[in-house]
């Protein structure tokens, strides 16, 4: 397990370098494939200075030709992909008993799948929480495709698995909360985002396929979390009622602490109620 979390923390640095790109690049239309630039003298960034984390120390933040700085948000998102990776897979492989070496060896097609699927997901949140923070967007580019992969991988798992009951909960899920945010963007269309509701459909088959407490648990810690940043913002006149907060990264935010936490909290919540 050691060595798979040591290559999962080693990705996730090399996808957070390119995550970086997504949310400079996508925003703005620019091209993928093109070749990084520096965005004060437009010269072409080497290869042995796109090394994550560490080119931006070795250079001390800045431009190996013109000296132009270099945001320090760059090395954060990507030593914030890198944990996010290394913590996923100790989730992922603990949870299935591969950490202990007991996993049987049908389980770990499935595991795989499941691993990639969330390791996805990871990336897609820190793509779109930067995205939406700077812009107010979540883009179809990004969203869309995001269904297809979820679905595939999640639901090869489920089959492989011969866990129907999984890949049924992740399309009611997905219908669910894709719904309820739509009816919401009708009721109040300021207030919602069309790219809220899309996204809403990609956590929904998430969440859904985990269970049905990650799923209440995720739609609703994104309106908690949400509304208590709008608060704070409030008590501090940092925003006034008629403020725009993207919603985006507060939906991700939910999402999470339904994947992680949700069977947890519908567990203690049943507990109280039944005393």
């Amino acid at each position: 397990m050691a060595f798979v979390l040591v290559f999962a923390g080693l990705l996730g640095l090399v996808i957070g370098s390119f995550l970086n790109v997504v949310v400079y690049r996508v925003p703005a239309g620019i091209p993928l494939t093109r070749e990084s630039r520096c965005p004060g003298c437009d010269a072409p960034i080497r290869p042995w200075h796109n090394v994550p984390v560490f080119s931006w120390v070795a250079l001390r933040g800045r431009c190996a030709r013109c000296g132009e700085p270099i945001s320090s948000r760059y090395p954060l998102v990507e030593l914030a992909t890198g944990v996010a990776f290394v913590g996923i897979g100790g989730w992922i492989l603990g949870a299935t008993g591969a950490s202990s070496g007991v996993a049987p060896a049908s389980a770990w097609l499935p595991t795989t799948l499941e691993l990639l699927a969330f390791l996805y997901l990871a990336a897609i949140s820190i793509a779109l929480t930067l995205i939406d923070l700077d812009t107010h967007r979540l883009p179809n580019g990004i969203v869309l495709p995001s269904y297809i992969v979820a679905l595939v991988l999640l639901g090869a798992a489920s089959l492989i698995a011969s866990d129907l009951a999984a890949l049924i909960r992740a399309g009611v899920g997905m219908a669910v909360l894709y719904l309820f945010y739509g009816a919401l963007r009708l009721i109040r269309p300021g207030g919602m985002g069309g790219g809220d509701v899309k996204l809403a459909g990609v956590l929904g088959i998430y969440l859904g396929w985990l269970g049905w407490a990650s799923l209440v648990v995720g739609a609703f810690a994104a309106f908690l979390l949400g509304g208590l940043f709008g608060v704070a913002l409030l008590l501090s006149r940092r925003a006034s009622r008629r403020t725009a907060i993207p919603f985006g990264p507060w939906m991700l935010a939910g999402a999470w602490v339904g994947i992680l936490a949700g069977p947890a909290l519908g567990a203690w919540y049943l507990g109280m109620l039944h005393g």
